[in-house]
């Protein structure tokens, strides 16, 4: 396989040209090519195949993939079509009273007004894919409601007020399930649903699997949802047979030292984070720089600013999401909250250890209220309809 390192490496060596003088007229009017002779003597990588050159880029992260298409006319060629930027998620506000909701673009700091009156009065539970799970006022009916295409998926009537939701990929797919848990004195209700079926089903656990109160949530990741209890243990739950299990990784605490009495639970926030099948979580209280784990082979790992490699994190109450591979945006958390007379949300920085903008956050919902929560940014035909 061919492998070609480009960290702090100059650009591949341009050919060697002989003197005018030696040169034969017709080589001369060609000064800026090379004759195919002049090729096998002095090869250069700008001289590979193009398809080879794809495959090369292809392998690179989007910061080496930038730096390899400033080389030469062929690499940046080969570098662009290949490129591949995530797309990052849109900050969706819910104003009380309202069948319309506020879209936050957190790059642009731009505000749009998205009107749902089909959108009955409801409480938001979780959102992945660009869907949302949601909870209709005074009853326990769950649905699904995409709010750019306007769908709506109903859920069978719910027994119990669910304390945490979760669903694994978006209802119009076949694979769909819905987890919801209720939090007990002794014990635990689960309860698992599909999109098209006709009722829940239920079973209970020990009050063990209790999360880290209400700052905790709940991932779905390679056929299974993840969950840790209040000892910082992470559970595993296959949907399937209705059972948890214990997963083997070590234990993991927030490290920060909170006073329980004057701020209640709310001062801090464990967020469990999944992307492509790894696991991570993210440790926030009061104005204390965040904390970046990951698991690795079953040992919970912090990750320090130097190893996060353009990896930024979107927070809120209801979600986490996890980009890499993105414009102008690297090695930040982006909380749910509004700043700058709606026109941005909070950050932290990992590169300038600080957050944006610099004020007092006391509690974990101050950063992270209920009313909003990360979705994937809407599609150009709805934004276009959004601008007019």
């Amino acid at each position: 396989m061919l492998q070609v390192s480009l960290s702090r490496q100059s650009p591949p060596p341009s050919p060697k040209m002989a003197s005018p003088s030696s040169l034969s007229p017709a080589i001369v009017s060609r000064r800026g090519t090379k004759t195919l002779s002049e090729k096998a003597l002095d090869p250069s990588f700008a001289d590979l195949p193009i398809d080879v050159l794809g495959v090369i880029m292809s392998r690179l992260i989007l910061k080496d993939n930038i730096h390899a298409s400033a080389t030469c006319t062929s690499w940046c060629k080969a570098a662009v079509s290949v490129r591949v930027v995530e797309k990052y998620p849109w900050l969706m506000f819910f104003p009380k009273g309202d069948n319309s909701v506020e879209l936050l673009d957190p790059l642009q700091g731009k505000l749009y007004i998205l009107n749902l009156p089909e959108l009955p009065k409801s409480t938001v539970c979780y959102s992945r894919d660009g869907w949302l799970l949601m909870e209709k006022a005074k009853s326990k009916d769950m649905f699904f409601f995409n709010p750019y295409s306007r769908e709506l998926i109903t859920l069978p009537e719910c027994w119990y007020a669910f304390d945490e939701f979760a669903f694994s990929c978006p209802p119009t797919s076949d694979n769909c399930v819905v987890v919801g848990i209720r939090f007990l004195a002794e014990f635990v209700i689960i309860s698992t649903c599909h999109p098209g079926a006709t009722e829940w089903k239920t079973d209970t656990v020990p009050c063990y699997l209790r999360p880290f109160y209400n700052q905790s949530n709940i991932v779905y990741c390679k056929d299974r949802f993840y969950c840790f209890n209040a000892r910082g243990t992470l559970f595993s739950f296959h949907p399937s047979s209705l059972t948890w299990s214990y997963t083997g990784a070590d234990q993991i605490k927030c490290p920060y030292v909170y006073d329980r009495e004057k701020y209640g639970w709310s001062e801090k926030g464990v967020s469990l984070v999944e992307k492509k099948g790894e696991l991570f979580v993210l440790f926030t209280s009061s104005n204390e720089k965040p904390l970046v784990y990951k698991l690795i082979s079953g040992k919970w790992e912090e990750m320090i600013p130097t190893a996060l490699d353009s990896l930024n994190i979107f927070v809120s109450y209801y979600n986490s999401e996890l980009r890499s591979n993105l414009p102008r945006m690297k090695n930040d958390v982006y909380f749910s909250r509004f700043s700058y007379k709606g026109q941005r949300c909070v950050t932290y920085s990992f590169d300038e250890s600080r957050y944006n903008p610099d004020e007092q956050w006391q509690r974990w919902r101050e950063l992270c209220p209920p009313q909003s929560l990360w979705i994937d940014a809407p599609p150009q035909k709805v934004l276009d309809l959004l601008m007019k």
